[in-house]
């Protein structure tokens, strides 16, 4: 099925925000798995819940992808995922992808002006990046 010509400037974001989705899920796995001393304790479950949220976003994303009429990417966003186990620089890198997604959304959202529920499904997104980043600063 080929891509409607007025879908592929959406069809490119959604991947782009598709990537970033796969490389958050292995980012947050990878984290879940480092993370040292106390703070494990909360943020090991955190961040595999995060894993598994990354996980259904670019599902969802995925089918919206295919809904529209595009190929979605298969390879996650090449941005390098920095391995370390102190906490502090973990939720710095978490914080600075969680901001890029949002943002990522926030543009997605002004693309989709005549399919009420794909703004929905992807607002529902938007809003759960926003949420990821206030929880974040103020772990920071």
């Amino acid at each position: 099925m080929s891509s409607d010509p007025s879908n592929e400037t959406l069809v490119a974001q959604l991947n782009k925000a598709l990537g970033l989705e796969m490389r958050a899920e292995v980012m947050y796995a990878h984290y879940a798995a480092y993370v040292k001393g106390i703070n494990r304790l909360h943020l090991k479950p955190y961040f595999e819940a995060e894993a598994t949220e990354s996980f259904n976003h670019a599902s969802m994303v995925r089918n919206a992808i295919n809904q529209l009429g595009g190929e979605a990417v298969t390879v996650r966003d090449e941005t390098p995922i920095l391995h370390t186990s102190d906490y502090q620089v973990i939720l710095q890198e978490v914080l600075k992808t969680e901001r890029l997604a949002a943002e990522t959304y926030h543009g997605i959202l002004e693309l989709v002006t005549d399919n009420e529920e794909l703004h929905d499904i992807l607002e529902q997104i938007y809003f759960a990046e926003v949420r990821s980043v206030e929880e974040l600063t103020q772990l920071i």
